[in-house]
């Protein structure tokens, strides 16, 4: 078996923690106080503070990755993360794709980290 997770650098991890919580009704799969494992509708994820030549978005003053989320409900999705306080900048809207119309819209974490939600994932072959 293959697994690719994501850490996310956070400046405190308990506050990241409870905010994904809040936002995406997030639980925690265990806590090791600086880096704590999460799960969104079985999805893992970690959040860290961080250590050993890497660091957060404010810290850098920008982003390097683009977080991608796909879900059933993506609506239902950035709009809980918008109430939890994420700056919500890209309302979700049909996208032409290879593999059809595909619904996705976008936000920022208090974080700095740039989220996209959308409703079909391209992780597989399309013709």
């Amino acid at each position: 078996m293959t697994v690719i997770s994501v850490m996310l650098a956070v400046p405190d991890a308990a506050e990241a923690s409870e905010w994904y919580r809040r936002a995406f009704d997030a639980t925690e799969l265990w806590n090791l106080g600086s880096v704590i494992g999460l799960d969104v509708r079985g999805a893992p994820f970690f959040v860290a503070q961080p250590e050993n030549r890497w660091d957060t978005p404010g810290a850098l003053r920008g982003t390097t990755t683009r977080i991608e989320v796909f879900v059933d409900d993506p609506d239902a999705l950035l709009d809980a993360a918008a109430a939890a306080g994420a700056d919500y900048h890209d309302p979700v809207r049909d996208h032409r794709t290879p593999w059809g119309t595909h619904r996705q819209g976008g936000f920022i974490d208090p974080f700095g980290h740039f989220w996209l939600v959308g409703d079909s994932s391209p992780l597989r072959r399309h013709p």
